[in-house]
């Protein structure tokens, strides 16, 4: 697993002179996964470390407080994805008052150059940064070149078709209208929410339909619905990864305000609580919707779960991310 350097510490004296990835890489998508790998293969280069650093909160948050961010990898799951990746560490930058009035060139000196030493930094064509945004990539270079690292600028990424650019934005659109394929393929991955199974209501056990519930960060809007998905205890090395019929939404039947993310698990009897899993959503069977009786709902359970057998089958069958070093880490369960 990747070391998570906290805001303020400085990286231990072994990793510094390592190449550095810079950005918020909100979902690790395909478009952030060549930036990655140029900075892998820049330290290959070197034979030195590579890891990233990244900023928490998220600048949006800071600068819109009132308005909670939907974040596709908050930082304990983003970091996992990039050790998956091979990267040495995950330095955080805590984005406060001070560092928003930092100057580009006080921004490069005190964090980058002088807090981790940086041999060499690989950012976006599109990375800015410092007080009012004024340092750009070409400010990097300038300032690399003073302070003795090397700069590499990474083009926009397209996809597969070499229109679109990959964007978080557009997968965060994605998963809030249940388009869960094409989420997938922006990000080179099933998404996935990771978080502790928390003490539900336990209505579930009295229809026969016992889940697992999981509290999601503060604006997660995945679509409200049914879905086919898979489920990973990340606290025990080896662990199986069980298939389920899984649930977004407000629980209309039963009035509820507020939002959850349940799993039921196939084939599974047990107590999870207070464990760390991993959700892969895989498909979505159908939206939300409120029942008359419990009866009807039951009924409909019933046909979503087999429903999700047949989806999740079908996804094992599916060849469409086996090129992606995440979907491949997701499978084989090392992520």
């Amino acid at each position: 697993m990747t070391m998570i350097i906290e805001a303020g510490a400085s990286l231990p004296q072994d990793l510094r002179g390592a190449v550095v990835a810079i950005g918020n890489f909100d979902g690790v998508h395909r478009g952030h996964q060549q930036l990655l790998a140029a900075a892998e293969a820049e330290a290959r280069r070197r034979n030195t470390h590579w890891g990233l650093l990244t900023f928490e909160p998220h600048p949006r948050t800071f600068f819109r407080p009132a308005e909670p961010a939907f974040r596709l990898t908050p930082m304990p799951l983003k970091a996992r994805l990039v050790s998956a990746l091979g990267a040495s560490f995950t330095a955080v930058l805590a984005f406060d008052a001070a560092l928003a009035a930092m100057s580009p060139e006080d921004f490069v000196r005190k964090e980058l150059s002088e807090r981790l030493g940086v041999a060499h930094v690989v950012t976006g064509y599109d990375f800015h940064f410092g007080h009012g945004r004024k340092g750009t990539p070409g400010t990097m270079r300038e300032l690399g070149r003073q302070l003795g690292f090397g700069v590499t600028v990474i083009d926009q990424v397209t996809d597969d078709d070499g229109f679109a650019p990959f964007s978080s934005s557009a997968i965060r659109d994605s998963l809030r209208h249940g388009h869960v394929s094409e989420a997938a393929r922006q990000l080179g991955y099933w998404w996935t929410v990771m978080g502790e199974v928390v003490h539900g209501d336990q209505r579930g056990r009295t229809i026969g339909f016992p889940t697992i519930n999981i509290v999601l960060p503060d604006g997660s809007e995945p679509f409200q619905g049914i879905y086919a998905m898979r489920v990973r205890d990340v606290t025990l090395n080896g662990a199986p990864r069980w298939k389920g019929a899984g649930y977004f939404g407000r629980r209309p039947t039963f009035a509820s305000e507020k939002t959850f993310l349940e799993v039921f698990l196939f084939g599974f009897s047990g107590d999870l609580y207070g464990r760390t899993m991993m959700v892969e959503l895989i498909d979505l069977i159908r939206p939300d919707r409120r029942f008359d009786t419990i009866d009807d709902l039951v009924a409909q359970m019933k046909l979503d779960c087999a429903e999700a057998e047949r989806r999740l089958e079908a996804a094992e069958a599916n060849a469409m991310l086996s090129a992606f070093p995440l979907a491949r880490a997701q499978k084989a369960g090392t992520l």
